[in-house]
């Protein structure tokens, strides 16, 4: 049996028929601060692609660089693009990922792998017999 996901004592259903304010009592101090501050203009910019994807006008997964938004109850469901710093990484947004920024999704570092040193990089790399 799979348990249903609640958040802080409210199922997800409850979380979308929230209004924000009511939402933003139950997220922590820092993210409580930035939502009551009031969205940015990309923000701003960023939700009306959330409703109009809501609605079904929006077919495409949504590309953004707002990586400072918070994940809102109404975004579950929906496959978003973050810019990693290159590229843009799609994440289907989950119940679990409510309250967390966007940016926390994606890495922005990539490991680095090296090959071996070219000659003339160390002393001992000069050693090594060129043929």
């Amino acid at each position: 049996m799979a348990k249903d996901f609640v958040y802080r004592g409210k199922s997800i259903e409850e979380l979308k028929k929230m209004e924000l304010k009511e939402f933003v009592k139950l997220l922590p101090s820092r993210k409580r601060r930035s939502l009551k501050r009031g969205f940015t203009e990309t923000q701003k910019a960023f939700l009306k692609k959330v409703d109009k994807a809501i609605e079904g006008r929006h077919k495409k997964p949504i590309k953004t660089h707002c990586r400072d938004m918070i994940v809102l109850p109404k975004m579950v469901g929906l496959t978003v693009q973050i810019h990693a710093g290159k590229s843009f990484a799609p994440v289907m947004i989950q119940p679990e990922m409510i309250g967390m920024y966007l940016g926390e999704l994606t890495l922005t570092r990539s490991k680095v792998a090296h090959s071996a040193p070219g000659v003339g990089a160390t002393r001992s790399s000069a050693a090594i017999s060129v043929r």
